[in-house]
């Protein structure tokens, strides 16, 4: 087959009509081979003679979409040292827009025979069990489609998953169920669209691999952090089964969101790869140059590891982190999508050991004209020492609040000692974001996330029950700052189960009710179980798919009008932060906190903590920035009491400074108001045990 010099870029498989370029990055390879595989899996290999700054490229005639190939390299082997190239094993591009198959666990996957040990080369071709790459066809009919570029303070979160959200949905067809085509059905788009979010955050879509170990004990990586094509959608997601065909579903997926004015966030592992330490598999950056892309030990036979995992990509080194912008910029100009979490970014920042917010990954995404503009959340920590980082991002960041989740959590079960940083939490975190010049749209709000107990189970179990997860119980958190509300797991005593219901209320209403973007884990609207376990990673079953035909619609219900409050309000989802002071010539501050006497907090008061309830006011004059098009955002005053006490407590309302009449809108013990009681400025208002009041005053 004849081949052409082509160019060193772009880096991985390109398709200009005619033909398509290859091009791979090694600095260690002394000889690359381009293996092209047809229908029946025969393989042609063809040397890469080209290079140019360690980029070895060629470009063949012909070669179109559809066309599936890999690489073998040729170089030294010496473990001892880090060198790890094995023309033996076929090796993923790390630049391929599309994959076929998945690795088949066979010994020939791993460099070196299982008998021997790491430090001998296994010569067995890795090829018939290893996934291939995919040329990809790039044209693609947006029709105008373009980044929805919804403001941080209007963003409403919803994370979810791929598959769980769709592969029991009632009206998504069978060969639908659980891929991108599922996500776009008509059906689940209208459920989001009703439910009020703005954003979806798709657990780990990058290709990834099924551990072997997992597979063994008859389990699955569910979750999919074990990336292992950073440009390529994961091909288990998609109902086009073509070689290439996901590429398509994707974009279609992301169309069709974008249409019904839903932005789609990314979930990105760029921490680690799939290939583990020296005893895993040989797949790709191992066999193309060990020493480059991934963080050694003083002993380069082995891996440094911040994430648990087993290796830790090599951030220090221009093309890794080349690699990761190029993904980046692909999935925004490209895919389309409008933002990304990062996995344990506190990773992506250490220079050497210790995390440098002003790391050369933070740099070059500040100065990045495409990729600073999208929405950036960091999860603020790794498993490193000094890896918990929480409030230390850069200005254009937004985080995970870990800190808001545990507090929240610690309030409502009733937790001493936790007024005073409730108060700050609710408000925005100013303790954290505002002496960076972030806004209070930087915190990332969360009561639950994808790993940890669901909303339902936060209020059922005290303990973790990941016996299924076959770890005898030792994985996942152990400190969940749960409360099962009197007995442990699902029950039939009445009072309990009020209890657990009125909880939840009062979680969904303090996250969508906080200053900041709330994140809902998708299902807690629903009551969703994944009966205690709080570590469902490799759990791709009923414990975490979501169950259609057993939804808590008064729980439904009751956050879609959160949601919608929300939005109503623009005192809950303020640009800036509070001043604790009168502003634009009002006679009373932004926010006061308040005493069940209704007398403002003293000092003193914050270290009372018998009670462990509150009251707030906030001013919905004194909203200081401009709507977009610079007229002042004026609002109703809203009143919240806070009751995380054992028992009713009785309340006074404030004085007529404050308003003169009020009307309670929500209260958590009995859910919405249909038909709102009003009281008059001073009057007392008994408060149930465990709960929250909203009271509104027109202007």
């Amino acid at each position: 087959m004849k081949i052409w010099p082509g160019q060193p870029y772009p880096l991985g498989a390109v398709f200009d009509g005619s033909g398509t370029n290859f091009s791979l990055f090694s600095e260690i390879a002394e000889r690359v081979q381009l293996c092209l595989f047809d229908e029946n899996d025969n393989e042609t290999r063809i040397d890469l003679t080209e290079v140019t700054g360690y980029c070895w490229h060629g470009y063949l005639p012909f070669v179109e979409p559809g066309q599936r190939y890999g690489f073998r390299i040729h170089g030294p082997w010496d473990p001892s040292r880090g060198f790890c190239c094995n023309p033996a094993k076929l090796l993923l591009d790390p630049y391929a827009k599309a994959m076929d198959g998945k690795v088949q666990w066979d010994e020939a996957v791993f460099p070196y025979p299982f008998r021997e040990g790491p430090g001998i080369r296994s010569d067995t071709d890795s090829a018939p069990f290893m996934p291939k790459c995919v040329v990809h066809q790039p044209h693609f009919d947006w029709s105008g489609d373009r980044r929805l570029q919804i403001p941080w303070h209007d963003t409403v979160i919803y994370e979810t998953h791929v598959k769980g959200f769709t592969v029991r949905h009632p009206d998504v067809p069978p060969e639908m169920a659980g891929t991108y085509a599922g996500l776009a059905h008509p059906a689940v788009v209208e459920y989001l669209k009703n439910l009020g979010v703005t954003a979806v955050e798709l657990m780990p879509v990058h290709f990834f691999i099924q551990d072997k170990h997992l597979k063994d004990q008859g389990l699955k990586n569910y979750w999919g952090y074990n990336s292992i094509g950073y440009f390529a959608p994961h091909n288990e997601y998609a109902a086009d089964n073509r070689p290439g065909g996901v590429v398509a579903e994707f974009k279609q997926m992301v169309k069709i969101l974008h249409q019904a004015g839903l932005e789609v966030i990314l979930d990105v592992v760029y921490n680690h790869t799939a290939e583990g330490n020296h005893l895993g598999p040989m797949l790709s950056f191992k066999g193309i140059d060990n020493t480059y892309y991934y963080r050694l030990t003083e002993d380069p036979q082995y891996y440094m590891d911040y994430t648990g995992t087993g290796n830790t990509l090599n951030m220090r080194n221009p093309h890794v982190l080349q690699l990761v912008m190029d993904s980046l910029r692909y999935w925004i100009l490209e895919m389309h999508v409008d933002g990304f979490r990062f996995d344990l970014a506190s990773t992506l920042a250490r220079e050497l050991h210790d995390v440098d917010r002003l790391s050369a990954f933070f740099d070059i995404i500040q100065q990045d004209p495409v990729i600073s503009q999208v929405k950036l959340i960091a999860e603020p920590w790794d498993v490193g020492e000094g890896g918990y980082q929480v409030g230390n991002f850069p200005p254009v960041w937004t985080e995970w609040n870990g800190k808001y989740r545990d507090c929240v959590r610690d309030f409502w079960r009733g937790e001493d000692q936790t007024m005073g940083e409730f108060a700050a939490r609710f408000t925005g975190s100013s303790d954290l974001y505002e002496n960076t010049s972030r806004l209070p749209y930087a915190s990332i709000n969360f009561i639950t996330a994808h790993d940890g107990f669901s909303l339902h189970d936060l209020v059922s179990y005290n303990e973790k029950h990941n016996m299924a997860n076959g770890e005898e119980n030792r994985d996942g958190e152990d400190h969940n700052r749960s409360w099962n509300c009197g007995e442990e797991g699902e029950t039939n005593d009445p009072e309990i189960r009020r209890l657990r219901h009125r909880q939840k209320r009062n979680f969904l209403a303090t996250l969508l009710l906080s200053q900041g973007v709330p994140m809902l884990l998708g299902g807690d609207e629903l009551g969703r179980t994944q009966q205690g376990n709080n570590n469902a990673y490799c759990q791709d079953n009923e414990i975490s798919w979501y169950n259609w035909e057993n939804v808590d619609e008064a729980l439904h219900d009751f956050c879609r009008k959160l949601i919608q409050y929300r939005k109503d309000h623009p005192v809950f989802r303020r640009r800036g932060w509070f001043h604790g002071r009168s502003i634009h010539g009002s006679e009373v501050d932004d926010i006061r906190w308040f005493t069940m006497e209704g007398e403002q907090m003293a000092e003193q008061d914050w270290g009372v903590e018998v009670t462990k309830s509150l009251g707030v006011f906030l001013n919905g004059a004194t909203i200081p920035n401009p709507n977009p098009r610079g007229e002042p955002v004026i609002d109703d005053n809203f009143y919240l009491i806070f009751n995380a006490f054992h028992d009713v407590l009785q309340f006074k309302l404030p004085g007529p400074d404050y308003g003169n009449l009020w009307i309670k809108e929500i209260d958590t013990e009995t859910g919405w108001q249909e038909e709102p009681p009003s009281l008059k400025a001073g009057d007392a208002i008994m408060v149930a045990a465990r709960s929250l009041v909203v009271l509104r005053h027109e202007i």
